[in-house]
């Protein structure tokens, strides 16, 4: 018995991700318009016939730039050792309409940048999760590789919350199996019992970077492992970046945690931007290089200030679901009041008295309604009213405001 049903459909598309899975829009995008059945014929005919359908991608097809050789790699691909390597490694191939097949996934279509993009044929997976129902409520954590011992920390402890924390939902997290703030979202998830999802540039078969193996075999013992590409694919420049997409695309939002200029971390950010997701940063030290991406995205309005977990479940759970947000700072005479009361006493001057006429025109409170408030403010210790009728704060509250 086979973990996979393998249709023709199934078969084509396993041949088409195995000839250029990682995004290469140019391929995604013929076996949109045509059908992968159709593509896969069309990619395995003529020269001519695919040099007048396609550009040829420059995106590690093998040496030479004729239809010729684009044909020969095509023939060098048979569909069944895909078929029989996936099932050898126990992995699951899932095409859209399966019923693990995530429609999270599928605003990848036509959503393209330079010569990437497009939704995937197909995905390989692995680990006990089910992808659909992991999706449902996840959120993407990414970062640099050379994370600080700060965005260690912070991405470890986020995780952990939004992943294990009692009494609340609990949030997949989505990251990228690399070292780093990527490393530390998986921990984290994983280290309360959570539910995590790394997505590979790599065949799932490999174990990439090596200095991650044992974190690698406990998320495909205990989370789920994805990639566009079969079992023996190499990580290549090109697969990261076109990794990137799907990390964003199973999430609701992505928090940056830590990232330098030049981060990878900041191609995710432009993929979920453009899908509409919701973009986090945490702030760090303003002299460390790796706080530079975060504080961009914040200051130029392309992601929300975060600090903890509640801070993104507040931002991803539907409105009425999300977390009261506890009172920062500690409480102030004066913050229980509310309505008239509230905005006449912020009218009420601390140093010298004014008339309830001018007390009337700062607070915008009607006379009737000021004098009743003015009243209320006195009675309870936070107004007072001299001789000539003058209305001052009482400045015992002012000063411990």
């Amino acid at each position: 018995m086979t973990i996979n049903d393998w249709t023709d459909d199934r078969l084509t598309r396993a041949a088409i991700a195995s000839l250029l899975g990682y995004g290469a829009n140019e391929v995604l995008g013929l076996a949109a318009r045509l059908g992968p059945a159709s593509a896969w014929q069309l990619l395995r005919s003529s020269e001519e016939a695919i040099e007048g359908q396609l550009k040829l991608p420059g995106l590690g097809r093998p040496p030479g730039t004729s239809g010729q050789a684009f044909k020969a790699w095509a023939a060098s691909i048979n569909p069944d050792q895909v078929a029989s390597r996936t099932e050898a490694e126990g992995f699951r191939f899932i095409i859209p309409g399966d019923d693990e097949w995530p429609s999270a996934i599928d605003d990848l279509a036509g959503c393209e940048m330079g010569r990437l993009g497009g939704l995937p044929v197909g995905l390989w997976v692995a680990g006990p999760g089910h992808l659909v129902h992991w999706c449902q409520d996840a959120v993407a954590m990414v970062g640099s590789r050379s994370a600080t011992r700060y965005g260690e920390a912070v991405a470890m402890n986020m995780a952990s919350a939004l992943a294990g924390e009692p009494d609340v939902v609990p949030w997949t997290v989505v990251s990228g199996g690399a070292f780093g703030i990527d490393a530390a979202s998986h921990r984290g998830a994983l280290l309360t019992g959570g539910r995590t999802i790394a997505v590979f540039a790599n065949g799932l078969d490999l174990y990439y970077p090596p200095g991650n193996t044992a974190l690698i075999k406990m998320i495909k013992e205990q989370g789920l492992a994805v990639s566009e590409l079969p079992p023996g694919a190499h990580p290549t420049k090109h697969g990261f970046l076109a990794r990137n997409r799907i990390i964003a695309a199973l999430a609701s939002g992505v928090v940056v945690v830590e990232a330098g200029l030049r981060s990878g971390a900041r191609n995710t950010v432009s993929w979920a931007a453009a899908m509409g997701r919701v973009v986090m940063a945490v702030p760090g030290p303003v002299t460390s290089a790796m706080s530079e991406t975060p504080h961009r995205l914040i200051r130029d309005g392309e992601a929300t200030l975060i600090a903890c977990a509640d801070d993104v479940r507040a931002l991803l759970q539907p409105i009425g679901q999300s977390p009261e947000l506890p009172f920062t700072g500690a409480p102030r005479p004066g913050d229980e009041l509310s309505g008239d009361e509230s905005v006449v006493r912020e009218a009420l001057p601390a140093r010298r008295g004014i008339t309830l006429n001018e007390v009337a025109l700062a607070s915008g409170v009607p006379i009737q309604r000021c004098i009743e408030s003015l009243r209320r403010l006195a009675g309870r210790g936070y107004a007072v009213v001299d001789e000539a009728g003058r209305w001052c704060a009482y400045r015992q509250f002012m000063e411990k405001s």
